[in-house]
């Protein structure tokens, strides 16, 4: 009578080994942001959050100093109270103009709602007299100031070329929804 037990051990042993490789593959796969974000997010407060927070690329590659940028940025409210964007400043431009149908204006958000500055007909924030010079993908610190909110700081990255800013998110206008 023969035994057969060797290659039952080998097929177990191999299925053991490649049970550990597949297994430590896993902890080598790095976390991706698949979220197609193209520039940073950050929260003022539990309610308020500022979203893909960009510059617009300079039509010849470069912002010199002394030149007006255009920033692009979603704001989200999550909360139950409506808060205003009051002012927008930082350390690498002299001031922000903050606008409403062309007109100055603090910006509201309302609650339980998103605002879109820089796409057409949205609000708008142009940095002015930029203290620095910028290319694609660098950055400046903005602070946003919000009436309730508070302040939060972020990364403003200068967009990449051929890229346009827009508006980060695409709801559809619930004034066309065709269902009742």
């Amino acid at each position: 009578m023969t035994t057969h037990t060797r290659p039952r051990r080998s097929v177990v042993g191999v299925a053991v080994a490649i049970a550990l490789v597949t297994a430590g593959c896993g902890d080598e796969v790095p976390d991706v942001d698949d979220t197609g974000a193209v520039g940073p997010d950050a929260a003022a407060d539990e309610s308020i959050k500022v979203l893909q927070v960009q510059l617009e690329y300079p039509l010849d590659g470069i912002y010199e100093e002394g030149e007006d940028a255009r920033l692009f940025l979603g704001v989200a409210n999550d909360g139950t109270q409506e808060d205003d964007l009051l002012d927008v400043r930082g350390p690498d431009f002299t001031d922000a103009a903050l606008a409403e149908a062309g007109e100055p204006a603090v910006i509201r958000v309302p609650a339980n709602d998103n605002v879109y500055v820089g796409a057409e007909g949205a609000p708008s924030i142009v940095l002015e007299d930029l203290r620095t010079s910028l290319r694609s993908s660098e950055s400046i610190p903005v602070t946003f100031v919000f009436e309730d909110a508070g302040e939060v700081t972020v990364d403003a990255v200068v967009a990449a070329r051929g890229q346009t800013p827009s508006a980060p998110f695409d709801f559809p206008d619930p004034a066309e929804d065709p269902t009742p």
